[in-house]
């Protein structure tokens, strides 16, 4: 008899991820192809869109060949917000425009927020236009590439393309929707019509749905490529981070999923619309709920950086960092190597290595590095409660959740109590979680607590505190004072 299963799939920065759930929360199968992002030109960050269907493909292919199993449904997630623009063939017309990593856009943020004003921007769309929001990133290439523009009738990010695909279904969810600044009217939970017209001119806006709405079933085109029976219900899936918090039940009032990748991100949830200039508002993934949202540039992709440079393994240069103390023997690390987004929404911010001298070793640099993204986390957490976020309860998830130092670290840099869940794959899990919910009978839905149950508490070395309320203090001031020169040297980038 075959075994019943929702199928979970998130497209990630570097990775694309692929599970097979039972109805309990069972993992019963899981693959990963890895992929890199392309980097054309100092500040743009993209990615090929055809490669999100093609690793699809071979992740349906890995899981279900030779599996005796009854899929219920499909859930779908990806990183975000993204900007694929796509003819009306569905043929992608450039790379996709990834989320805020990518820089390209500035100069299109800031000529928006002169035309529409700071006030109406944040009413509409509850945040300030920054290099996270979608918008501008749409009349870049309306400004920089007409001749793509002029094809384009379609906007996708890598969730609602696998759905289209899968499916045939247009549409996009409405959490990824409200990242499309200033686009989307946060209030009214709809697009702002005129300002689409006005920005996103031929483009057709795709329906917007809930998360785990179900957006269609696989069509008979989509099954024979991927062995997804034909008929088998798709939801229309969200940005990895908000699927992500649903994986580990991190998406009520009160809680703060802390997701350690590539890039590291922060979402908090509420009921209450809270607007701030230096974070992003956004609606939640599920109806009535809101969340302040913040995200940092660099965190995994500064430890793989410097791994890459050392040319030593994890393993080895955890252990090196362990041995070093608290505050790396005087080393302070700005890690915006890609720029920064919240809550400096800088990026021409750079990395900074202060206080080396000839005594210092790898593990201390690893240490600092590793203290640099707690510092930054520390820095967004109090924005978002100075802003009124009720932060009651930290939820960690992610590949560097494996790791208990870096873990450990963020707990004494914030102070805060981090819970880890049993399963920390993340967004794949979540999305077949979702899935599992679109197609549970009445009374009979999911209930992630029970799929996936908090294991450990990391929780913070008080006696620590001091040290690093002193580090935290040096990590302000220190990108304070090397701010004139790291934008010279910025600019200087650009021009080579």
């Amino acid at each position: 008899m075959s075994l019943h299963c929702t199928l979970g799939i998130d497209i990630g920065t570097s990775s694309s991820k692929g599970v097979l759930v039972t109805p309990d929360g069972r993992v019963l199968r899981s693959a990963s192809v890895t992929h890199s992002v392309s980097r054309p030109a100092p500040g743009h960050v993209e990615m090929d869109g055809a490669v999100w269907w093609s690793e699809l493909v071979d992740l349906c292919r890995e899981l279900l060949t030779g599996a005796d199993v009854e899929l219920l449904a499909v859930g779908v997630s990806g990183m975000g917000p993204c900007v694929l623009l796509a003819d009306e063939h569905d043929e992608p017309v450039r790379p996709a425009i990834l989320y805020g990593v990518d820089t390209r856009a500035t100069a299109q943020a800031e000529r928006m927020t002169v035309e529409l004003g700071e006030d109406a921007i944040t009413r509409v769309g509850g945040s300030m236009l920054t290099s996270q929001a979608g918008g501008p990133k749409i009349v870049w290439v309306h400004d920089e590439e007409p001749e793509a523009y002029a094809r384009a009738r379609r906007l996708f990010m890598p969730a609602s393309w696998l759905a289209r695909k899968l499916t045939g279904a247009y549409v996009l969810d409405h959490q990824s929707a409200s990242q499309m600044s200033p686009l989307y009217d946060i209030d009214s939970e709809g697009w702002h019509d005129a300002w689409w017209d006005r920005y996103a001119p031929g483009l057709e806006a795709p329906r917007l749905m809930w998360a785990g709405e179900i957006a269609g079933t696989v069509t008979p085109e989509a099954s024979a490529p991927t062995g997804i029976p034909a008929g088998v219900p798709v939801i229309a899936g969200t940005i990895d981070a908000w699927t992500e918090a649903v994986s580990v039940g991190a998406h009520g009032e009160g809680d703060l999923m802390l997701m350690y990748g590539t890039t590291m991100f922060l979402v908090a949830t509420g009921r209450t619309t809270l607007r701030t200039p230096s974070m992003w508002t956004t609606v939640g993934a599920f109806p009535g709920t809101r969340n302040l949202a913040g995200g940092l540039a660099t965190s995994g992709a500064l430890t793989a950086w410097l791994k890459d440079l050392t040319s030593a393994d994890f393993p080895q240069l955890l252990a090196e960092a362990a041995a070093s103390p608290p505050g790396a023997h005087g080393l302070v690390v700005l890690p915006y190597f890609a720029g920064e987004r919240t809550p400096i929404l800088d990026p021409d911010a750079r990395g900074v290595i202060a206080g080396l001298t000839l005594t210092h070793t790898r593990g201390d640099l690893f240490r600092a590095a590793l203290e640099a993204t707690a510092l930054a986390v520390r820095h967004n957490v109090e924005t978002m409660r100075a802003a009124g976020a009720d932060i009651r309860r930290i939820v960690a998830v992610g590949g560097g959740t494996q790791g208990w130092l870096w873990l450990q670290i963020v707990s004494d840099v914030t102070g805060l109590v981090q819970e880890v869940p049993a399963t920390t794959i993340g967004a794949s899990y979540g999305a077949a979680f979702l899935a599992a919910s679109a197609v549970a009978a009445p009374g009979d839905e999911p209930d992630i607590v029970r799929w996936n149950p908090v294991t450990t508490r990391i929780t913070p070395d008080r006696d620590l505190a001091a040290t690093y309320d002193t580090l935290f203090d040096r990590f302000l001031h220190l990108y304070e004072a090397t701010v004139p020169v790291v934008h010279e040297l910025a600019t200087h980038q650009r021009q080579e």
